[in-house]
Order: structure tokens, then sequence, then C-alpha cells
């Protein structure tokens, strides 16, 4: 263990047990703060719902999903607990160390983002964050490939999905419903938009909660409190409570600057292609997640919302956003992979 000591009353504290608990709680309540409002942007930028409204409605949908789709399908889970080895010659003291470099990593690079009001994926400074911390202890070699690979084909068939989805079901939208009164078609949208942005927090919470549930699995692993079974760990129900309970939290503090950059500038959205964003993104969630593929919840949603833009003509859509857009996810992997590496070498230094 990193270090223990005995408080005053007797009371045995691990520091490293706490340290991890906290900062994945903190990862964890972060991705609810700047991540899940992705999840009602666009049903907010519609006007579908009211934004102290969609607020509530995500915290309770974000709950449910990581609750629900944990304890049913925890294949996301699995991967991102064996995308790494922190194998340091079995020390579970630097493997503690790492792994806190890699949350500490996470956390100051999803705030920073969430401070420019830059939607980047918490899932891929997740990866890139374990990624970084492991190879600061084993080079490449502590990378598990495979696994590796179920992100590499998240992202490119989450880009693809959501961006030809949304084109296509927005286009399919607009010949079903071409003589259909524009009243009586925004009433259907509004109900249906309503649900899919339930469904998408819903879903966000069974992606992304179940990320960060591996995550603090491999934390209690770490401490000796959790054993591997097979490919992945048996998640007790309490850790699927509290990290529901901790994502909830973090979405109700807040987000309007995400809802802002993602549903309102960068495409003035009407409500039938609010529903077919929505519906696109729950889609690609669903099956992503039903597959164990690690996918990023922004990644996917943005690139509905570009998707359903393009199908009415390319100018409406601000590619200026798009671009900052990009070049924040294209930086994220190397920029919080790099800062979980010189993380993990300091505290080897100083511990």
């Amino acid at each position: 263990m990193i270090t223990s000591e005995f408080l005053n009353g007797g009371i045995y504290v691990n520091i490293a047990l706490f340290l991890t608990i906290v900062l994945s709680l903190g990862v964890i309540f972060v991705n609810g703060w700047t991540d899940a409002p992705n999840a009602i942007a666009t049903a907010v930028s519609t006007r579908v719902l009211r934004p102290n409204i969609a607020i509530g409605m995500a915290v309770v949908m974000n709950f449910l999903g990581v609750l629900v789709m944990t304890y049913f399908n925890a294949q996301v889970a699995e991967t991102i607990s064996n995308i790494v080895t922190f194998d340091s010659g079995g020390s579970f003291r630097v493997s503690q160390i790492a792994l806190a470099a890699a949350l500490f990593s996470i956390v100051v690079w999803t705030v920073a983002a969430w401070y420019f009001g830059i939607p980047t994926s918490e899932s891929h400074a997740l990866i890139a964050g374990l990624t970084g911390a492991a190879m600061a202890l084993g080079g490449l070699h502590a990378v598990n490939g495979e696994e590796w690979m179920k992100v590499l084909i998240g992202l490119v068939v989450s880009t693809l999905m959501g961006f030809i989805g949304g084109f296509l079901i927005t286009k399919l939208i607009v010949w079903l419903f071409r003589d259909t009164q524009r009243r009586k078609a925004n009433k259907i949208f509004t109900v249906g938009q309503a649900i899919a942005a339930g469904a998408n927090a819903f879903l966000h919470g069974a992606q992304d909660g179940q990320k960060f549930i591996g995550v603090f699995m491999l934390g209690l692993f770490y401490n000796n409190l959790a054993e591997k079974t097979g490919n992945g760990f048996a998640i007790p129900l309490w850790v699927m409570v509290l990290c529901s309970l901790t994502m909830g939290i973090g979405t109700s503090v807040g987000g309007m600057k995400i809802i802002k950059s993602v549903g309102m500038d960068m495409v003035k959205l009407e409500k039938y292609q609010g529903f077919s964003a929505d519906v696109t993104a729950a889609i690609c969630l669903f099956l992503s997640s039903v597959f164990g593929i690690p996918v990023s919840t922004t990644h996917t949603k943005t690139t509905a919302i570009m998707g359903v833009g393009a199908s009415r003509r390319f100018s409406s859509v601000d590619w200026r956003i798009v671009k900052e857009m990009i070049y924040a996810w294209i930086l994220t992997f190397p920029g919080c992979g790099l800062i979980a590496f010189l993380m993990v070498k300091f505290l080897l230094l100083i511990l």
C-alpha cells in the first residue's frame, strides 16, 4: 500500500484506497457534470424541454442507465478494466499510484474542457489517461491491443453511424411527413423527442457509467477488495448504486455551457431534426452497449447532429464549432495521456 496510519480513536485509514475512491467518484461526478448534458442538448435547443426539466430527467435516466445496464450487461465495464495492465512486478502500491495518476489527469482535462465550453469526450480522456499511466510503468507492453481495437472500432463506427444515420433518418422523416400539416407534425416530434432525449440520457449512463465502474473496480482490486472472475469483475450492487448516484448528482449541478455549444451554436435545429439526432444517437449507443464497445456519447451525439444539419445543406452546420470539437478530440489522447504519464513518474519519485 502507498501509506496507512492510525488516527485518533483507532480508526484505520488506507490513504491509497481513500484516494482511489475519491478520484473515481470525482471522475464520475465530472462526467455527469460535463458530458451528460449532451444527451438533452437538442431537446433544450428545440424548446421541447425546458432546461430545468431536461436536467431533472437526465439525472433520473442517467441513474437508471448506470444501474440497469450494469446489472444486466457489464461488457463495457469489462472492456475498460482490461484495456491496460498496471503490471509492476506484482506491486499493488505502484499500480495504485498509476491508477490515481490516470484519474487525476481525467479530472484536470475534462474540467478544463468544461471551462472553455468544449464538449470533449470523457470516454476518450479515460482511455487516454489509463493508457498513459500504464505506459509509464510498462511501455507498449502494458496496453492490451485487442481491447484497444474495440476503442478504435467504436471511434470509427460511432462517427459513421452518427453522421450517416442522422442524415438518412432526417431525409426519411421529411419524406414520410411530406403531406402532414406542420403543426400536427410538430406535436408528434415534440413527444417523440422528449422520449428520445430520455433514452439518450439512459444510454449515456449505460455507456459512460459502466466505463467508470470498470475503473472503480480496478481501484478496489488493487486494494485487495475485489477479485477478477474470468474477463471481468463481479460488480456489487452497492458499487452500481454509488456510481449511479454520483453521476446523477453531477448532472444536476449544471451543463448549460455544453448544451449551448452542442445544441444551439453548432447547428440550428427544428423539432423533427432534433428528434432525428436523438434517435440516431440512441440507436448507436444501444448497439455499442450491447456488444461491449466503449464509444463516446459526446462523439456519437455530435456527429448525429452534424448529419442532421448536413441533410438540409452543409452550410447550415457551423463548421467552425465542429472544427474546435475535432481539435479537442484529437488532442485528448496525447494530451490527457501525457498528463497521466508525467504524473505517474512524478508520484513515483516522491512516494
